[in-house]
């Protein structure tokens, strides 16, 4: 029998041998989902693939169907985070409200997706450095383009209605700070979170970023 021939389904990412995209997507974010837990629990190098598929539900040569190694795999968890901020964020910016608000509702959008998605988060820092350099790249274009989105977003509101006009250098330091307030969620969750729940921790924040532009 001829082997199946890997196709990639956007811009040079991870191949897949499945040519239906929303199959892919359904798949691989469970492949995901199930593989973040073992490797927090046990350490990227001693995760095996047969771990994987195991926890996964999937076959050795079903899980082969949708990603070919680990290091794929690290790199789908880094680019399922940024596609759940972009969702976030664009469903936040749909409401019909003023900037203020609209920012405000932004900010906990994302860091609601921060504490859903803590431990994606917390595991894309610990393990981006075994990723070859191609992907590392990648990882790190997904990681600025989540600050872009605020920095874009931001730079949208300059100067609107009672929005105030921002410049360039004050937009992208706000960007990076909603973006690192956010994750420090992740990363300190066994702390904040024995002092603040979620919705106190989004309330002293958005206070905190709204301050520096009003």
């Amino acid at each position: 029998m001829a082997k199946k021939k890997a196709v990639s389904l956007s811009d040079g990412e991870v191949p897949t041998q499945i040519k239906n995209p929303e199959l892919v997507r359904e798949r691989r974010r469970h492949i995901i989902d199930s593989t973040v837990q073992l490797f927090i629990e046990h350490g990227y190098h001693k995760t095996t693939t047969r771990m994987i598929a195991k926890a996964a539900n999937f076959s050795i040569g079903s899980l082969y169907e949708y990603v070919s190694s680990k290091e794929d795999l690290l790199y789908l968890v880094c680019k399922t985070i940024h596609e759940e901020v972009q969702d976030a964020v664009e469903d936040a910016l749909a409401a019909n409200t003023r900037e203020k608000e609209q920012l405000a509702e932004v900010i906990r959008k994302y860091f609601t997706v921060c504490d859903k998605m803590a431990d994606h988060i917390l595991l894309m820092y610990q393990v981006t450095q075994f990723l070859p350099d191609k992907w590392k790249e990648r990882v790190l274009v997904n990681e600025l383009g989540i600050t872009n989105i605020f920095v874009e977003t931001l730079a949208g509101m300059s100067g609107k209605n009672n929005f105030p006009e921002l410049d360039e250098k004050i937009v992208n330091l706000v960007g990076h700070n909603i973006s690192v307030l956010g994750q420090m969620w992740a990363f300190r969750r066994w702390h904040v979170k024995k002092q603040f729940t979620l919705d106190e921790y989004i309330s002293i924040q958005t206070d905190f970023i709204l301050g520096l532009l009003f």
